[in-house]
């Protein structure tokens, strides 16, 4: 195929020094001289021929008879001209050949504006070409961003994607629509036309929606709501017309709109009003979803982590009036997305990837992506041939509790400290039925402020939590304060996160989950994102006396929990002691060693 030519701001400048070059080569030598010298050069017979316009005197060096004749005369030599009215009999006197030259100025003051302007047109119109073929360029601007991606490149399908069995059953019936249409329209079934995947962040509401393009075989059109927006008003609303255009040409396909939440927050909800252009683009959505053909075989599919803020309207049937859940995966899925991930890894024989899914509860699908590869990193920065569950072990911790720090050394007492601290967590799990068990125990420094840190490993999945559990679980939140109060009989600022965490679960118990009498069944905190974490709680809604009742309640909780935690840790002391000082020593116990010296203190 023949390369196409394509011109580039370069060729300009080159072209451009090469005709100053000619310009200089071709061109006589100039010399400025005076005009008494410009006299002494006709007298001394230097000067041949004068040409004399209403400004300047320019006089031409005598050439040689015998030389050939040059394109230009060798030399040039020009002066200002004055007032001289014998200059003409001077030149005569002389046998000087004098030339009248009438200067016509128009050409070249028509030249020194037009070169110019052609020459910043030309600049401005490449580069305008350079941004056109970036990213449209003004004439395209109203186009739409959406890749298209054929489902040769996806390389995608539902094998391709461990878990999410749910999911992927609820997919499976669009995917059967756009094979075989007839098979719902002979009912007169409709499909319908908006789908929304609803999940925490990392869980693979985007590989599905691939894989649903792999599975069906129809084209994929790929964007994100944030690129609907723009600075100048009305883009947006013809970016969106121009991607439903595409798609109808393009039927059947799926079109997939990720961060949805971007474009489709609910309109008038800002303190001062609504964007314009941000909702001229969700109203554009909205009619663009209404008007196109059911059974056309285009589906939309769409992502979003935050369905709270979404608009009623795009919800409503008829648009996004399918929502399915893509969450967390539990214990049997975190195996299967483990195995899928270390296809291409070299695991040594000892690897339990069972036992790697018990320890990550609440990772999602990229978590464990990145799980696997950070031990695949450690096992080549360690030099080794293979993955072994040491790494796994060391990419956990690092995940979890953050990057080990080996250049923050703690003084003796600090880490006496937190040998205590961290020993009262454990035993306090340890002393409650329905604690989760220990695993592992460290007073090795890690992430941003962690000086040492407690694992404890549950036996399974768990989605509902008794009023017990969740004491139990303040009670192990305090066990470091308490023994930091029992061996040292002072407290340190080590406890704060912990005591932020048993502060949070004892408000869930008094304002969210209707556990305490006084209050009563009654829910007055609401969760404000169930996916991304943040903003645990909402404003509230209720009285200054409620809220007063409220802060008395949680403190009573954990003033009385804090007081069963001491009194465990007072009971066990010899074993708190015992344990501390070997994590003194050691700086890290794992399950067996810590088991087997709970068996020694029994």
């Amino acid at each position: 195929m023949e390369k196409k030519f394509q011109f580039s701001l370069s060729y300009l400048f080159i072209a451009l020094a090469i005709f100053i070059l000619l310009q200089n080569w071709l061109s006589p030598q100039i010399n400025n001289v005076s005009y008494s010298q410009f006299k002494s050069y006709v007298v001394d017979k230097k000067i041949n021929s004068v040409v004399i316009s209403s400004t300047l005197l320019k006089g031409y060096e005598k050439v040689e008879s015998s030389k050939k004749e040059p394109m230009f005369p060798d030399v040039l030599y020009i002066t200002p001209r004055i007032d001289d009215r014998n200059l003409v009999e001077f030149l005569e006197k002389y046998g000087i050949d004098i030339i009248a030259a009438n200067e016509n100025t128009f050409l070249r003051t028509l030249l020194s504006w037009i070169l110019p302007t052609l020459f910043f047109v030309g600049i401005w119109m490449f580069m305008m070409k350079r941004m056109g073929q970036a990213g449209g360029g003004m004439m395209t601007l109203g186009k739409s961003k959406a890749k298209i991606i054929a489902q040769t490149d996806l390389g995608v399908d539902f094998a391709s994607v461990a878990g999410h069995e749910e999911a992927k059953v609820e997919l499976a019936e669009v995917i059967e629509f756009l094979k075989t249409p007839e098979k719902f329209t002979r009912l007169g079934a409709k499909i319908p036309k908006g789908i929304l995947l609803v999940g925490p962040p990392g869980t693979g509401k985007t590989l599905l929606a691939k894989a649903v393009a792999g599975e069906s075989g129809v084209p994929f059109f790929s964007i994100s709501g944030s690129d609907f927006i723009e600075m100048f008003v009305g883009l947006g609303a013809a970016r969106v017309r121009d991607l439903f255009e595409q798609a109808n040409a393009k039927a059947p396909c799926i079109v997939f709109i990720d961060e949805l939440d971007s474009l489709g927050k609910a309109r008038g909800t800002g303190m001062m009003g609504g964007h314009d252009e941000r909702e001229q683009t969700l109203n554009q959505l909205l009619a663009e979803m209404d008007g196109f053909e059911v059974n056309k075989g285009v589906v939309i599919l769409a992502a979003t982590n935050r369905p709270e803020i979404l608009d009623p309207a795009l919800l409503r049937p008829g648009r996004f009036d399918r929502h399915i859940l893509v969450d967390r995966p539990d214990l049997k899925e975190r195996v299967a997305i483990l195995a899928v991930h270390a296809k291409g890894i070299k695991l040594a024989v000892e690897v339990d990837l069972g036992i790697i899914a018990r320890r990550t509860p609440g990772f999602t699908g990229a978590d464990l992506a990145n799980l696997v590869n950070e031990a695949t990193l450690l096992a080549v920065r360690k030099g080794k041939e293979q993955v072994e569950a040491t790494e796994f072990e060391e990419a956990i911790d690092r995940i979890v509790a953050g990057l080990e720090k080996k250049n923050r050394v703690l003084n003796e007492t600090e880490k006496k400290t937190v040998a205590y601290h961290e020993t009262g967590h454990a035993l306090v799990a340890t002393f409650r039925k329905t604690a989760e068990k220990v695993h592992k125990i460290s007073i090795v420094p890690r992430g941003i402020g962690a000086l040492g840190y407690t694992m404890q490993l549950p036996t399974e999945d768990r989605f509902l939590m008794s009023k017990t559990e969740l004491l139990e679980k303040i009670d192990v939140l305090l066990g470091g304060r308490g023994a930091e109060k029992i061996i040292f009989d002072e407290i340190t600022t080590g406890a704060q996160n912990d005591l932020q965490r048993a502060t949070d679960i004892a408000r869930s118990m008094v304002a969210m989950y209707g556990m305490n009498e006084k209050l009563g069944q009654v829910t007055y905190l609401q969760q404000a994102n169930q996916f991304l974490q943040q903003g645990l709680f909402q404003q509230k809604e209720f009285s200054d006396q409620t809220a007063l009742l409220i802060d008395e309640e949680v403190r009573k909780i954990i003033d009385e929990r804090m007081v069963l935690v001491e009194k465990t840790l007072v009971e066990q002391r010899p074993l708190l002691e015992k344990i501390a000082k070997t994590l003194l020593e050691k700086e890290a116990l794992d399950d067996e060693e810590f088991k087997a010296l709970l068996a020694e203190g029994a």
